[in-house]
């Protein structure tokens, strides 16, 4: 059977929900097999973990090069040519679109973009915030596959995770460098496209000031907060954390929406969440077609409500 490569996301010596996500799906393709670029000393830490989730080999690319993006594509190329995979599978992030894009040109392969769905003879591609599923096919040997979070359950069957050692070759061309990294900043919460459970707020929340309604459910529940696209655009809350077509896309195990009229560009980020919760006045507001619980009510009436229940519950 013919291996399926699997770009692994990490990030301070911890392997990311995604990889794991696209181990699981990579298996109607093929046998899947992590690549892991990481500075020297590093890379083998995560071999573990990626054995357990169901890697049967495991590429080890340590390097110490800092050009932008670039040693995880010369990586992946190299492999290509000497492995002759089924496909190559890499998460959709700002640094996985590009990483895809660039390889897919190295390559001559095709591309195939934010997909939600992977069998064996075709991909599925959600559409117009996901109005349409469009089913396509590459025409190329190697196809590289960028894959939406939630495209598939984590597996729980152990790989074999035999480890290769495998050289990183140098730069096919001048590049930039990247001379500083700097971790942004993120409080004792979750990472919003790594956690169980969301709390977003939308238009409805009504100010920077009340954002605070969702901030404190999110903390009762040790969940994430997330924002629609109407509340970063009119300023309630930073844009790193907008959840939608043009934000984040999260596939918790629960999304509570507060506030949130559920249009379609915001759906797009989070319709594969488990379990939705909904919060909003409007019962005829689209977020209610989704969710599996909503409440028609005032927001700052049902949330602290539901946080006073949550610390009785626990306590």
């Amino acid at each position: 059977m013919a291996e399926v490569l699997i770009l692994v996301d990490h990030l301070d010596g911890q392997v990311k929900k995604s990889t794991y996500e696209l181990l699981a799906a990579a298996r109607p393709l093929g046998e899947p097999s992590a690549v892991v670029v990481a500075p020297p000393g590093t890379a083998g830490k995560l071999a573990d973990a990626l054995t357990q989730h169901g890697a049967e080999k495991i590429y080890l690319a340590e390097t110490d090069r800092t050009d932008f993006l670039t040693p995880e594509v010369d990586v992946l190329a190299a492999l290509v040519e000497s492995a002759s995979p089924a496909a190559v599978l890499i998460a959709v992030s700002a640094d996985g679109q590009e990483i895809a894009g660039r390889l897919a040109v190295r390559t001559g392969s095709g591309l195939l973009s934010e997909v939600v769905e992977i069998g064996p003879e075709s991909v599925t591609h959600s559409a117009f915030g996901g109005a349409y599923r469009v089913e396509a096919v590459a025409n190329t040997p190697h196809p590289v596959i960028t894959v939406r979070s939630g495209a598939a359950e984590i597996g729980s069957v152990a790989g074999a995770g035999a480890e290769q050692a495998t050289d990183v070759p140098p730069p096919a061309r001048r590049v930039a460098t990247v001379t500083d990294r700097e971790p942004v900043t993120g409080g004792g919460r979750p990472e919003l496209t790594e956690a169980s459970v969301v709390v977003s707020g939308g238009r409805g929340v009504g100010s920077a000031e009340q954002f605070a309604v969702v901030e404190e459910l999110a903390d009762s529940l040790g969940a994430a907060v997330g924002a629609s696209r109407a509340a970063v655009d009119a300023g309630y809350y930073p844009p790193q954390f907008q959840v939608g077509q043009t934000g984040k896309t999260v596939s918790p195990q629960l999304y509570v929406a507060l506030g949130i009229s559920g249009a379609i560009q915001h759906r797009a980020g989070m319709q594969t969440s488990k379990t939705v919760v909904a919060v909003n006045k409007d019962p005829e507001a689209p977020i209610f077609e989704i969710a599996d619980f909503g409440v028609v009510g005032d927001l700052f009436t049902v949330a602290p409500q539901l946080k006073d229940e949550i610390a009785k519950r626990r306590g």
